[in-house]
């Protein structure tokens, strides 16, 4: 069975009177929980789309980009968007329930946040309610300030450009210290590495460009040594 057939099967259990609450509530344990980070994503896509008040179709493309989405899918993953999107329940409600799912797993979080960059940059802007948007669930997610800027270092077009940033390092560090952490992360950040946590085979791209800005950010800090 898909993801989305997967996806399918749990959101007829809304349709059923169950509430999406209770819905992430069955879908803590593996292997449910790959559906529940994907329903994850794009509930909270849909949510910022209203950060910047459009939803284009680059933001659209972002999103099957990272899910890789096949056309027989594509009304499941529209059905999960237009629900949440409608759904009067705000965004921080979203934002909690997917804290307590992930509460032991905050891998997994950074991983959905880096989903959500993406959608937000997909379509060459960063606007300021989409910055706020994700800085207020980064927040609820119990990532620091310093995880966020990692991210938006990495992500957005106009942010510095800051290698250790992305590598979460300080330049005052020994290089050596530095060459620790890049190697962990390259660990850390391996796909297969990913898949275990139960991030779907779906979103691996997002760890694909992570490890290429890890690479980059670390050949950047031994350039500048020479």
């Amino acid at each position: 069975m898909s993801l989305w057939s997967r996806i399918t099967d749990a959101l007829a259990a809304l349709g059923s009177g169950e509430n999406l609450s209770a819905v992430f509530d069955r879908l803590r344990t593996r292997p449910e929980r790959s559906v529940a980070f994907a329903i994850a994503v794009i509930a909270l896509g849909a949510k910022m789309a209203k950060a910047d008040g459009k939803v284009t179709r680059d933001e659209v493309a972002a999103f099957r980009d990272v899910f890789q989405i096949a056309s027989e899918d594509e009304a499941g993953a529209a059905r999960v968007f237009n629900l949440a999107r409608t759904d009067i329940a705000g965004y921080r409600e979203y934002a909690r329930r997917i804290r307590r799912m992930f509460i032991n797993d905050p891998e997994t979080l950074c991983d959905l946040m880096e989903g959500l960059f993406h959608i937000a940059v997909a379509d060459g802007q960063y606007h300021p309610g989409e910055d706020r948007f994700l800085a207020d669930v980064a927040d609820i997610f119990g990532l620091s300030k310093a995880q966020f800027r990692t991210l938006r270092a990495r992500f957005v077009p106009d942010a510095p450009r800051d290698p250790y940033a992305v590598l979460g390092v300080t330049p005052g560090m020994p290089r050596d210290e530095i060459r620790k952490v890049w190697r962990r992360l390259v660990r850390e950040n391996h796909p297969d590495r990913m898949m275990a946590r139960g991030v779907p085979r779906e979103a691996i791209k997002l760890a694909e460009k992570r490890l290429i800005d890890i690479n980059r950010a670390w050949d950047d800090i031994s350039a500048s040594a020479v």
